[in-house]
């Protein structure tokens, strides 16, 4: 483990900024670009670590706002860690939670110190530092852990952007040195991410991007987008940072998001992606599909015994009808949940595969515009067929 490096390139893409890498971790060597299931309190909602393996899962996305506050990060350490408290034996990335502060703003209070914030549980009253989050993950042994950061909405003023992007800058120095301080509590080396801010401002995030470098970390994370801004900015704003950001480390797009907007990201040279998109959509009863999203309970689904994709050999798809996953979503029977989230994730992860694949072949940009012509053109003949 210690011999081979964190990260490595294994092609580029001459025709674009994609390339297919290799990210080592101690719980395994994961391929990219790679798709993250979110699966927030230690859990992919409706799915078990057998579903997630089938579809193709190489590791997963936890929060450290939720564990902390329930089940608590102490009793996650006695249990050995978060992979065998969940019995996910492959790696885990955790959030800070800081996402999770932001998005809870009525409940919380930022300080240069951290964040001060009311549980959404039960009202109780917490506190979040650098230093603290760095210490809830080093207990909760993810194998790569994020900085706390503050996440500017969108829109927000140049003046609040600006504090936001200085006190993310100064809470990553401090975590960068609470991480040295604080040691391993399983027995294995975790790595730590930094997260560029600036909002839509494309100086800001210049002066993010370099302050970050210079503090040497062994990834780096695009934060702040897909909140809210206009789909053009957060691709540009991507395009500048990946620009920026070295080579030789991964780079990660926090909380994006549709198959067409991973495959963008992948274009500009981004490795790693997370989204609570296909697991969300799927308890809600909208598949994606190689034709486009089809929403099964739609009436026009009553009577169609074909499978929810023609070109998806997953368990969903392999088994089930349209007509008997509306069936169940009508009776609110919980199975159909479980069906549509897997079939989703088995979407999301082989799309995320083929793109691979196309950059070792070196036709990435071929790969893309066939996947979006068949996406988007059979989008209508998808919801109606």
């Amino acid at each position: 483990m210690s011999d081979r490096p964190f990260f490595s390139i294994v092609r580029y893409d001459r025709s674009c900024q994609a390339r297919a890498g290799l990210l080592h971790t101690a719980h395994g060597t994961i391929q990219t670009p790679i798709f993250m299931p979110v699966g927030t309190q230690a859990s992919v909602k409706t799915l078990s670590p057998v579903d997630l393996n089938d579809a193709g899962a190489q590791i997963i996305l936890n929060n450290t706002y939720h564990l902390y506050l329930r089940p608590g990060a102490e009793l996650v350490r006695k249990a050995g860690g978060v992979q065998k408290f969940s019995a996910w034996n492959r790696p885990i990335l955790t959030d800070s939670g800081g996402y999770q502060v932001f998005s809870l703003s009525e409940l919380n209070r930022i300080t240069p110190e951290g964040f001060h914030f009311r549980s959404h549980i039960d009202g109780s009253r917490h506190f979040f530092s650098p230093e603290k989050v760095v210490e809830i993950q080093r207990d909760l042994g993810s194998n790569i852990m994020m900085v706390l950061d503050e996440c500017a909405p969108y829109p927000c003023d140049y003046r609040y952007a600006l504090k936001a992007h200085q006190l993310t800058i100064d809470w990553a120095r401090r975590s960068r040195d609470a991480f040295s301080e604080i040691g391993e509590r399983h027995g294995f080396i975790q790595h730590q991410f930094a997260i560029v801010q600036g909002s839509v401002y494309a100086d800001l995030r210049r002066q993010s991007a370099e302050a970050l470098i210079e503090m040497d970390f062994p990834g780096y994370a695009i934060g702040g987008l897909s909140v809210g801004e206009p789909k053009q900015a957060m691709f540009e704003i991507t395009g500048l940072v990946t620009a920026l950001l070295p080579g030789n480390k991964p780079r990660y797009l926090m909380g994006v998001g549709k198959p067409e907007d991973l495959l963008e990201g992948i274009e500009l040279g981004v490795d790693m992606f997370d989204c609570i998109m296909p697991t969300r959509n799927g308890r809600n009863g909208t598949a994606f599909t190689s034709g486009g999203q089809i929403v099964i309970k739609n009436a026009k689904f009553r009577e169609q015994f074909a499978p929810l994709d023609e070109a998806c050999n997953c368990y969903t798809c392999r088994t089930f009808t349209r007509a008997y996953l509306r069936h169940l979503f009508s009776a609110q029977e919980v199975l159909v949940l479980r069906l549509i989230s897997l079939h989703n994730l088995h979407f999301y992860l082989g799309l995320m595969g083929r793109a691979r694949q196309a950059i070792l072949q070196g036709r990435y940009l071929e790969f893309k515009k066939d996947f979006l012509a068949h996406y988007h053109s059979n989008r209508h003949h998808a919801e109606s067929s």
